[in-house]
């Protein structure tokens, strides 16, 4: 992020190739509003920190609401971090909110198990 000239034409040169980008616990740490603007990302991750607060914390839930409302304003996808509950996810749904990831679907797999539980999994 020192050198944010060959940043942009790396991550450019990248995404010429195919390979789609995400700005990772958006919201949280060195993440700026000025990213989604500068970089060729496709896709904002809202920071776990803030899902876990969502239909639960009003601050948290308005953030939320926000970042998924300004990334689909920009076109980008965007994934919830930290999905643990059914309600959290049914606010998700509410919102659009496209992709979601966290212990309500699964806990971490070792690989050879992720193949069997994709073949059995049905969404919530």
């Amino acid at each position: 992020m020192e050198d944010a000239h060959s940043t942009i034409d790396t991550l450019g040169k990248l995404k010429g190739l195919g390979v789609s980008m995400a700005i990772d616990d958006f919201g949280t740490g060195y993440s700026s509003l000025s990213y989604l603007k500068r970089f060729p990302v496709s896709t904002v991750k809202i920071d776990r920190s803030f899902v876990d607060g969502l239909a639960r914390d009003p601050e948290d839930t308005v953030i939320v609401e926000a970042v998924v409302a300004l990334g689909h304003a920009l076109g980008l996808k965007v994934v919830a971090e930290g999905v643990e509950r059914a309600e959290q996810l049914a606010h998700l749904r509410v919102l659009h909110c496209e992709l979601a990831q966290g212990y309500h679907f699964a806990k971490p797999q070792p690989p050879e198990a992720v193949g069997a539980m994709l073949a059995a999994c049905t969404l919530p």
